[in-house]
């Protein structure tokens, strides 16, 4: 068993199942500052992997609204970005971003980066979604970083987007970086990272919730109510 899936979970339990929730779900300041923080992180040199890694999730979950067992499903095919020139930089972040409707429903008044296709809950209900460009930007990153992750991969190279990055053991056997990551090991990956943010800025901000799960409701309750016209 590695470390980053130990005792896994079933989905259900990771997304919110009975008995979880409702948990508080965060306000949406709160929930876009952890997508700036996140995606400012991007640029940092040295870079932390994982930390693109978790920008990619926090994207997709603002642009699309989907869960952790959905974003583990998205392979490099389900990716379509826009070139370079026309995605804007990481700190372009503007306002809530998603679109349910596919591409074919690309406005002028929100810039568009990309489209990635999601196969949503366990019907894997398949919908294409309008990636902004903060999000196309940091996805852009992330391919970066996937292909050093696969460099010393033996056979051919997994079609999941999102991987582990760290080498992980399992029964005393090293399992090599650059495998799909499950979505335990996403739960995980949150978690350094609220620690680490905790340790990083102290008493000026109040700690992070726990669950990712509880930031990505925040945004999706804000487009739904975009969508409704509130």
């Amino acid at each position: 068993m590695t470390s980053d899936d130990a005792g896994a979970p079933s989905e259900t339990a990771l997304d919110g199942g009975a008995g979880r929730y409702p948990r508080p779900t965060v306000d949406l300041d709160e929930a876009e500052w952890v997508w700036r923080d996140l995606a400012s992180r991007t640029s940092r040199v040295p870079v932390r992997h994982e930390e693109v890694r978790l920008a990619v999730i926090a994207g997709l979950a603002r642009c699309t609204g989907a869960r952790y067992g959905d974003l583990v499903r998205v392979t490099v095919d389900d990716l379509v970005l826009d070139p370079p020139d026309d995605v804007a930089d990481v700190a372009e972040v503007p306002g809530v971003a998603g679109d349910s409707g596919g591409a074919a429903r690309r406005s002028a008044a929100r810039p568009v980066g990309g489209v990635v296709r999601v196969r949503h809950g366990k019907h894997r209900t398949v919908r294409d979604h309008a990636l902004d460009p903060g999000a196309a930007a940091v996805l852009a990153r992330w391919l970066e970083v996937r292909e050093e992750l696969c460099v010393d991969l033996e056979g051919s190279v997994p079609r999941a987007l999102l991987l582990t990055v760290h080498h992980t053991h399992d029964n005393g056997v090293t399992v090599s970086k650059g495998l799909p990551i499950t979505a335990q090991g996403l739960v995980l990956s949150w978690r350094r990272y609220v620690h680490r943010t905790a340790a990083e800025q102290g008493a000026r901000r109040r700690p992070l919730p726990t669950r990712f799960e509880q930031v990505r409701r925040a945004w999706v309750v804000a487009r739904a109510a975009a969508e409704d016209g509130h």
